[in-house]
């Protein structure tokens, strides 16, 4: 297998956190500074918002640097991991979290374009990204794929295409981990269900969450810390052993 050229050697945690600058990937990326990785923050749109971000995590002591890469387009992702690598040191874990969401419909009213617009930005993104990092591990590693509840749930009648690309992203989490387990890369999801995040509005219904939060065990929408504190997790060795595995946020839905 060929390597990736990063000739650094390990002396840090350094994560690259794809999508890391709103929702899910913020509360990540600043958590992960405060546990004393050099934070790559991943963006493709808003870069003042990155930066904000990555000032706030310099500001309470920790390393971070913003990078803009499109992770579905291959040669972005191949620069992203130059970039992290020269600025940061070898990269050492992964969060797959980048991933977009269209406005709520039917699948039978989905045109084809958005279908593959949905499963390029939420399924190619993480296998190059896996396979950048991949290439360039050196002893060990874990990375967390951002899946979703939806991936169970279908999401009938709202985003079967969403649900699907994150169906996807749960068999090549699951394939990944059993590749993977002989180099000591560990390979885990988690499945968040109804979190405050922004994407809801993506989907043209920001008050989503507040609509279902009466409908699920716990009464109550979940917020992107509390994804983040299972991500960290998975990502740690406190979880050592554990790979191939998915943690449901979901409320107890």
């Amino acid at each position: 297998m060929s390597k990736h050229k990063c000739k650094a050697v390990i002396l840090k945690k350094v994560v690259i956190v794809t999508g890391g600058s709103r929702g899910i990937g913020a509360a990540t990326s600043k958590l992960l500074a405060s546990k004393g990785y050099a934070v790559c923050v991943n963006f493709i749109h808003n870069e003042s918002r990155a930066e904000e971000l990555v000032t706030e995590i310099r500001e309470q002591g920790g390393t971070a640097i913003s990078v803009r890469a499109d992770v579905s387009v291959e040669s972005d992702v191949k620069s992203l991991f130059e970039i992290a690598c020269n600025k940061l040191g070898a990269v050492t874990h992964l969060v797959n979290n980048a991933g977009i969401l269209f406005t709520q419909s039917a699948l039978v009213d989905i045109e084809f374009d958005r279908f593959e617009k949905v499963m390029k930005s939420n399924v190619a993104s993480c296998f190059l990204c896996s396979k950048a990092f991949i290439k360039q591990a050196q002893d060990g590693g874990a990375i967390v794929n951002v899946s979703s509840a939806a991936s169970r749930t279908g999401a009938p009648f709202e985003y079967v295409d969403y649900a699907a690309s994150k169906g996807a992203m749960d068999s090549l989490t699951k394939g990944l981990s059993l590749e993977l387990a002989s180099r000591n890369i560990r390979v885990n999801g988690v499945r968040p269900g109804c979190i405050y995040t922004e994407m809801h509005a993506d989907g043209g219904e920001p008050g989503r969450v507040d609509r279902l939060a009466s409908q699920l065990p716990l009464q109550r929408g979940g917020t992107p810390e509390e994804v983040a504190n299972s991500i960290a997790w998975l990502l740690s060795d406190e979880a050592s052993y554990v790979t191939g595995s998915f943690v449901d946020i979901a409320g107890g839905r």
